[in-house]
């Protein structure tokens, strides 16, 4: 392999692993954004199911509320009867009043066993507010770590990411004119993807098959762009023919 050659090699491998970093250094910039507005959406369902949970909740405590006044009316009613039972003047009117009585205690007990059935009611609702909040909580810590971690690591990606386009626009100023001009066409609209190492006798990028022709011009720091996939292919280190 000539001098030349190998310069250029060398020179697009460098390139290709400057670009892949870049890569994974912008798409861990978008991914932060990504995983707050989840989170954001994740907090938002989080804060309507416990307000569903609490409007449940509010409800069953009305519910009680309004059968315990209908259960203390009652009792009043059932004691004011049994006054009346005491002073009744005739046993048509004594009879009325104990079965009277009798339908109004009745009515309270059914009434005290939906309030009884209703507590335990409101006790899993208590709980299942409690969940609510719990989760909602939590969804709120999450987003708020989220939202520390990158604002401490952005400006330190965005750093690295000056630092290899530095080096990359340093490493493309040694590639010849040709090479350099379909290079920048190619990285200008497909960043990583514009380049491919041969391995074996395939393209590194799509699995399209290398005629050994190909690799031998490849040899000879000739630009050669995958007839398949379109990347610019480069000779792996320590290449060899299969």
């Amino acid at each position: 392999m000539s001098s030349e050659t190998n310069v250029v090699t060398v020179t697009l491998r460098t390139l290709h692993r400057m670009h892949r970093q870049l890569s994974d250094l912008n798409e861990q910039l978008e991914r932060g954004p990504r995983l707050l507005a989840a989170q954001e959406v994740n907090i938002d369902r989080s804060a309507k199911q416990l307000a569903e949970a609490e409007g449940q909740a509010k409800a069953v405590r009305m519910s009680i509320d309004k059968k315990q006044l209908q259960l203390d009316s009652g009792e009043t009613g059932v004691q004011r009867r049994r006054l009346q039972l005491q002073q009744a003047n005739d046993n048509r009117e004594y009879q009325a009043l104990k079965e009277q009585i009798a339908a109004d205690e009745m009515a309270n007990s059914v009434l005290a066993d939906e309030i009884l059935e209703a507590m335990e009611k409101m006790d899993l609702m208590t709980q299942k507010v409690a969940e609510a909040k719990a989760i909602l909580d939590r969804a709120k810590q999450d987003a708020e770590t989220l939202a520390r971690d990158f604002q401490e690591k952005e400006p330190k990606v965005r750093g690295e990411i000056e630092r290899i386009q530095a080096e990359a626009k340093a490493s493309e100023a040694e590639l010849p004119s040709d090479f350099r001009l379909l290079y920048n066409r190619l990285v200008k609209g497909r960043g990583e993807d514009a380049l491919a190492p041969v391995v074996g006798e395939y393209c590194g990028g799509c699995n399209h098959h290398i005629p050994v022709n190909i690799i031998s011009a490849l040899m000879l720091a000739t630009p050669i762009q995958c007839k398949s996939c379109g990347r610019l292919l480069y000779l792996p280190e320590h290449y060899e023919a299969h």
